[in-house]
């Protein structure tokens, strides 16, 4: 089983990714389906946190992977964050 990513030279990030590793695949396809289920409008990544309920260092490399597979890819827009910042929107590629 791949690890899932890590910080090169940081014990804590690899104890991270080993302990993530058996189940990363069943939450990338967590994040996979909230993004198809969202359509054209496509998700930011604190949309699929709240949505998923998901912890954003849990949510955020499994949207990096998916992206890195071309899964997914970014939208030609943006949208506001709660704090008000443009935020990349994600969409089934």
């Amino acid at each position: 089983m791949p690890l899932a990513p890590f910080v090169a030279n940081s014990v804590t990030s690899l104890e991270a990714a080993e302990a993530i590793a058996p189940k990363a695949g069943s939450l990338r396809a967590r994040v996979l389906e909230a993004i198809r289920f969202a359509g054209e409008r496509g998700a930011t990544d604190e949309e699929l946190q709240t949505v998923l309920a998901m912890n954003p260092s849990t949510q955020r490399p499994r949207r990096i992977e998916l992206a890195h597979a071309g899964l997914i890819r970014e939208a030609s827009f943006t949208r506001k964050t709660r704090s008000g910042r443009a935020a990349t929107v994600w969409m089934v590629a």
